[in-house]
């Protein structure tokens, strides 16, 4: 039973890939496995002969089976780079040893490809120098075959993407050719032995699976395409490259094999790759096939060799994205070098390639493969629920077939290899966990990040100087090699060997890309590049562009000016910059380097700042122009000079404004003093009016019992009494006391209103009765509402209603109310002197809660009313219609302000001519 181990800790330093590959680029890489047929073919065919097509069959149908569903679980990962065993580690979260193990295996299998490949492509050229006499330098071209691929990859993926899809094509044109040609002539010819063998001959099981964990080894890797999705332009397009290479397998695998089986049938052959395939392609080919043999064996190994450094960095980076291993390996560059990965995929390369021993490296990179494929078809039943997950019972047959394949098979190809291939993922892991507590800079991912965004120490100017000089030395590599090689081939008795020369071809294209790559490649990448910044640039500019020749023509016009001229920047191409800026002179070379036009149509205007640069090239000149708009800075401008008044009015009106609120804030304060001063003496003399009333209640009850018991009246009591009217005095004193109590009450009264209104300078937002507010104002105007000579009293209508405490500023919403009352009064006064008609004069006051939560207070008076054309203008700073002296123009200014701004509300004046006016106030229960 699986546990679940713990999430490594590390996090990941890299950044995603950029998608810089074309889905045929990523194709080409999915066709590597069927190149792998040719490396596997020789060996299977000699030990098995006819019965090999029992292990080819299942081996490809499984594959295929592998193909699809890697094809659809892509879908799910498109952003995942690697492929299968990525894909895998994904679907085996909870299990990340289990991931990282079958990764490692994977990725080794695929490193070991590389010296393998190295060793066979020397061999092949040591055979052919032999037939010439000449001596083969072999340790020196194993290394030099092991280190080309790698010289490309530290150079970027491009180049080796485009190089290895130059190659793999006519690679596997030519297997299809071999397939379906052998298999016409095997079908078809008079001298074919037959299509299909005389008899099949058994088979044991052990020698099927030992073969069938060989040929995996090819049917397998058919889904290297799935590495590069995460590069690629159309990631959908390259998955449908998978199923593509599922069929492929078919006649290249199977069609092939069966050729090799009826047509290379000389056991002098023996597991030679080259005699198998010549001995079985001479019939159909005829003198040709030698040439086509040793290209595909060539192009097998190159292809191979540059698949490794493409696919093994890719395995090793997302591994590092997905915390399974060291950080370090996640640092790519921009043109898309894993440095890390690379390094440690060269140093593996390397051990191999010292090694040597090419069996013992195949059988060991054969069980990690075979083994990263079994946990890939584990992950898939595992999470069989998971999106993208197909075949999950097939999967698990599979699996459980893969598990008896793996102990019968791989311990039939040796106890010592077999054990050497379960354990190198776990070494590799190993050197993972020392680079981690290892304190290395070049462990560490800011040394190589540093690396990749250092400038180069040599900055090459003169880049045609460098390219001219690197093709002058390509050529003459060349030409001397040919000439070399061209003296030993004509020596008398020296064959002339057309295979070498197509090895030789071939090595020469990969080490001219490796050498451009480091030389002139970069010059035009860095070129390529600058253009597509220019561009682009030009394409996303606000700015108007145009490029125009030195006759003033115009060449270019990029998508900006559309917004400029209002026409499409096609219609600009062709025609003269005058015809859309009239104020240029005709002539280029007297125009000035910046200058400002305005364009006028039917609808607008705009002006522009016209700036004009030159750019001499070696046989004409062209002037670049920008256009910038440059309207709204020019009304902006206008504008600022236009308002430098309006500042000065509303600096002028803020001053009257600070003034008109320390006045009143010096009034409330004068106010609350007088109150203060005031309640004292009168709350000291309502205090003793009680005891006053009770003391002389007493006396007269007094006075009263002696006049009722005393029968002697003295005369100058007598005379007394009736000189101040005694009885009048019992009568009257109550009455006069009553007559106090009630005007010291009265004071009470006005004391405690002019404490409310003095609250005009409180600052805090309080929760308050508003109708007191409203009677504190209505009793400090008490005064002006009366009988006056000149008019007859006012009658105030108070329709109060229901109201919760309001939070508010009381102290300035009692100043509104002053304000408006006081205007209304003002308003009922000047009504009645001018129209002798009006009889009554009214203020109605009413207060409501709306069921938004807001109270209403209205304020409506029944004189003349404001005409429309005045009232947008009331609440307008020092506006008033009031006589000059009488009123300063901003009291509904200020009100406005309150209600609105410092209270979130609204003020209305709702008025019309001869129907009075009412002011409408509205402010929330609650304020935000």
């Amino acid at each position: 039973m699986l546990h679940p181990d713990p999430i490594p800790r590390h996090q990941s330093a890299g950044l995603p890939l950029t998608r810089s590959l074309s889905a045929l680029e990523t194709w080409g890489f999915g066709l590597t496995g069927h190149i792998l047929w040719i490396a596997m073919i020789p060996a299977i065919h000699a030990a098995l002969g006819a019965q090999a097509m029992f292990v080819w069959i299942p081996a490809v149908i499984f594959g295929m089976l592998l193909n699809y569903q890697m094809a659809n679980l892509g879908k799910y990962f498109v952003h995942v780079a690697g492929g299968t065993p990525n894909y895998a580690s994904k679907l085996l979260k909870p299990y990340p040893s289990l991931a990282t193990y079958a990764a490692l295996g994977y990725y080794f299998s695929w490193v070991s490809v590389l010296p393998v490949n190295a060793i066979v492509l020397t061999d092949l050229i040591k055979v052919n120098l032999e037939t010439l006499h000449i001596a083969c330098p072999h340790i020196a071209l194993e290394i030099a075959f092991t280190l080309l691929p790698f010289v490309l990859a530290f150079s970027g993926t491009r180049a080796l993407s485009i190089l290895h899809l130059f190659f793999v094509i006519p690679a596997c044109g030519l297997l299809l050719a071999f397939s379906g040609q052998g298999l016409s002539w095997l079908a078809f010819s008079n001298s074919s032995p037959g299509f299909f063998p005389d008899h099949w001959s058994s088979l044991s099981f052990q020698d099927w699976a030992k073969w069938f964990l060989f040929v995996t080894y090819g049917t397998y890797a058919c889904e290297t395409a799935s590495s590069f999705v995460a590069d690629s332009h159309r990631p959908q397009k390259t998955l449908l490259g998978l199923k593509i290479a599922a069929w492929l397998m078919i006649p290249i695998y199977l069609g092939g094999s069966w050729v090799v089986m009826r047509l290379a049938t000389n056991p002098e052959f023996k597991d030679s790759a080259y005699l198998n395939l010549l001995g079985a392609s001479t019939s159909f080919w005829g003198k040709s096939a030698p040439l086509m043999i040793t290209f595909l064996l060539a192009a097998s190994c190159l292809l191979a060799c540059a698949t490794v450094v493409s696919n093994c960095p890719r395995i090793l980076y997302q591994m590092a994205q997905d915390k399974y291993l060291s950080p370090v390996f996640a640092v790519v560059s921009h043109r898309g070098v894993f440095g890390p990965a690379l390094t440690l995929t060269l140093l593996l390369s390397l051990t191999c390639l010292i090694w040597g021993n090419v069996a013992q490296i195949v059988v060991i990179g054969n069980v990690g493969w075979f083994i990263s494929i079994m946990v890939v078809h584990l992950a898939l039943w595992l999470r069989r629920n998971k999106p993208g997950v197909w075949f999950p019972r097939i999967s698990l047959g599979i699996l459980l077939l893969e598990i008896v394949v793996l102990l019968v098979g791989g311990l039939a190809w040796g106890k010592q290899e077999f054990i050497l291939g379960l354990l190198l993922p776990i070494g590799i892991m190993g050197i993972d966990r020392l680079m981690v507590h290892l304190s290395f800079p070049v462990f560490r991912p800011h040394w190589w990040i540093s690396i990749y965004k250092s400038k180069p120490v040599v900055v090459i100017k003169d880049s045609v100087m460098v390219q001219v000089t690197t093709l002058i030395f390509l050529l003459c590599s060349a030409v001397t090699a040919g000439w070399i090689f061209g003296q030993h081939i004509h020596k008398p008795g020296a064959m002339e060997d057309e295979n070498l020369a197509i090895v030789l071809l071939m090595t020469v294209a990969f080490v001219g890309v490796a050498i451009a790559c480091w030389t002139s490649l970069p010059q035009v990448v860095e070129i390529a590049e600058a253009r597509e910044a220019a561009e682009h640039l030009f394409t996303v500019a606000l700015d108007g562009i145009l490029v125009v020749d030195e006759q003033g023509i115009i060449l270019q016009a990029n998508p900006a000016t559309e917004s400029l001229f209002a026409v499409n920047p096609s219609i600009l191409l062709g025609s003269h910059l005058k015809q859309w800026l009239p104020q240029l002179d005709p002539y280029p070379e007297k125009w000035t380097g910046r200058s400002e036009h305005t364009l006028i149509d039917k609808h607008h205007s705009i002006t522009l700042e016209v700036s004009i640069s030159n750019r001499i090239h070696q046989s004409f000149r062209e002037y670049v122009i920008i256009l910038h708009d440059i309207t709204k800075r020019k009304q902006a401008e206008q504008i600022l000079r236009n308002s430098e008044a309006k500042l000065r009015e509303e600096a002028a009106l803020l001053a009257t404004q600070l003034v008109q609120s320390e006045k009143m804030s010096s009034l409330g304060q004068l106010v609350a003093g007088v109150a203060h001063e005031i309640n004292n003496p009168v709350t000291f003399i309502y205090g003793n009016l009680i005891h006053a009333e009770q003391y002389i209640e007493d006396l007269v009850e007094l006075i009263k019992l002696y006049q009722q018991h005393s029968s002697y009246t003295v005369p100058e009591i007598q005379e007394k009494s009736e000189a101040i009217d005694t009885d009048f005095l019992l009568t009257d004193l109550p009455k006069l006391l009553n007559s106090i109590k009630i005007g010291a009450e009265r004071i009470r009264e006005i004391v405690l209103s002019l404490r409310n209104f003095s609250r005009l300078d409180e600052s805090e937002m309080k929760a308050v009765n508003i109708h007191d507010g409203i009677n504190s104002t209505l009793m400090i105007l008490e005064h002006r509402l009366k009988a006056t000579s000149e008019r007859p009293a006012i009658k105030l209508i108070k329709e109060y209603g229901k109201l919760p405490l309001v939070e508010c500023y009381p102290g300035q919403l009692n100043q509104v109310f002053m304000n408006i009352l006081a205007n209304a009064i003002d308003a009922l006064e000047e009504a009645f002197t001018n129209n002798e008609k009006m009889t009554h004069l009214q203020i109605l006051i009413k207060t409501e809660v709306t069921d938004a939560q807001q109270v209403i207070i209205r304020i409506a008076d029944n004189g003349m009313g404001v005409p429309e054309k005045l009232q947008k203008l009331l609440f307008d700073p020092f506006f008033t219609t009031k006589p000059v002296g009488k009123g300063t123009g901003l009291g509904l200014s200020i009100s406005y302000k309150i209600i609105t701004e410092k209270h979130q509300g609204k003020l209305r004046c709702i008025s019309s001519p001869g129907q009075g006016t009412e002011f409408a106030i509205a402010i929330p229960l609650h304020q935000p």
